[in-house]
């Protein structure tokens, strides 16, 4: 990925935006100015955007806190595929009437952010597909709306972080939500979560094709229960092996493709297509990328089993919600890297800063990013260009 220079000007978070189907449909990207005082090139703005979305591929809704770089964007012509979202009080100021008229004329889709607190003028209303509401703002009751009553603009709920205000919001009409859904998906339901079938699916077809291992690795850590899975699998009793393995790579090697694909048979007749888990599994793909590109920009390209390690941390970092279990017990049945479970079992180790930044990205809050890159003696702009690449190879490998 290019180094663009805008990176050292910004600071990154993004969340996914999730449909009535809990499929991800677009992901926000929120651009935050590093320094106030400072002025930021839109042009350069795209250009690194458009690495990870280029036109005609996924969709991201940029969220640009700040009006002079946001007002930029809207006169520099993004591709179409690139939502923008407007503050109510920039789309009420008649100033911006021809720019957004302009880009829905373009084909982009506005997105109004906030409640107006004056009425918006007449020549922009139609412009704006959505309008975007924090959870802790709705005012909108449980109920649907009366029979014959329609609202002007639907509305995406953000600020979402469990499965039942996911749920709520859904039921109050919104189209979408914006948010991490995960805090109580262990508390989903009762049983045990059991691996995709499309990912079993894609693993067999690739199987097939005889694809080489590294490919094999990528379509098994799509589904972090079906890595689990593989791990416990291969080091365990009936496997008969004197070592222990603590690496997808190494499972799939040992393995084999005709034990793998006899192995994954048997797991189709358990396939879910649990729809809850989708944000889940969006999540924790990437944060095994995102481990391992800041694992990369702190120590290096030399240390391949520190990297490899992050990957492991970050892709089973939501396990204990997706299998309904804690990792102290998770952990027993699967050999790890300590590292890995000192992090996710005691909350101590190496790889704990890691997981802060992590977190810090996907919450979309300056100041625990800066806090937390600062534990790491990285800088903003590491932490930028790791989050681009980490979302940048979760867009091939989806």
């Amino acid at each position: 990925m290019t180094d663009h220079p805008i990176l050292n000007h910004v600071v990154l978070g993004y969340s996914p935006m999730i449909d009535r189907e809990r499929a991800v449909s677009a992901t926000r990207l929120t651009v935050f100015p590093a320094r106030l005082d400072m002025p930021l090139d839109a042009a350069a703005l795209l250009a690194a955007v458009a690495e990870v979305w280029p036109e005609g591929a996924g969709k991201v809704s940029l969220n640009v806190v700040s009006e002079s770089l946001l007002h930029d964007l809207m006169l520099a012509k993004p591709s179409a595929n690139l939502m923008l979202e407007v503050p109510a009080f920039m789309a009420a100021d008649i100033a911006h009437s021809d720019a957004i008229n302009t880009l829905f004329g373009r084909g982009n889709t506005l997105l109004l952010k906030g409640r107006p607190l004056s009425e918006l003028p007449r020549a922009v209303l139609p412009c704006f597909k959505h309008s975007i509401i924090d959870v802790q703002d709705e005012r909108r009751s449980d109920a649907p709306p009366p029979p014959g009553v329609t609202r002007q603009i639907t509305h995406v709920q953000a600020g979402v972080r469990t499965l039942a205000e996911l749920n709520a919001s859904f039921q109050r009409g919104a189209v979408a939500v914006l948010g991490w859904p995960i805090d109580d998906a262990i508390q989903a339901n009762g049983k045990a979560r059991t691996p995709d079938l499309n990912v079993i699916v894609e693993l067999m077809r690739r199987i097939d094709a005889e694809a080489p291992i590294e490919k094999l690795e990528e379509a098994i850590t799509l589904d972090p229960t079906l890595a689990f899975k593989l791990m416990r699998y291969i080091n365990s009793p009936a496997f008969g092996l004197r070592v222990e393995v603590s690496s997808f790579r190494h499972a799939l090697m040992l393995l084999g493709y005709q034990r793998l694909k006899r192995w994954l048979a048997l797991l189709l007749a358990s396939a879910s297509k649990e729809r809850d888990m989708k944000p889940v599994m969006f999540a924790a793909l990437r944060r095994g990328l995102l481990m391992e590109e800041l694992v990369r920009a702190s120590v290096g390209g030399t240390d391949e089993q520190m990297r490899s390690e992050a990957f492991i941390c970050g892709v089973f970092s939501l396990l204990d919600r997706m299998l309904g279990e804690p990792f102290s017990k998770l952990l027993q049945s699967v050999p790890v890297p300590e590292t890995v479970r000192t992090a996710l079992v005691d909350g101590l180790g190496p790889f704990q800063p890691f997981l802060e930044v992590v977190h810090a990205v996907e919450n979309e809050s300056i100041y625990d990013i800066r806090q937390s890159a600062e534990r790491l003696l990285l800088g903003e702009a590491a932490i930028n260009r790791a989050t681009l690449r980490a979302l940048a190879s979760a867009a091939l490998l989806q």
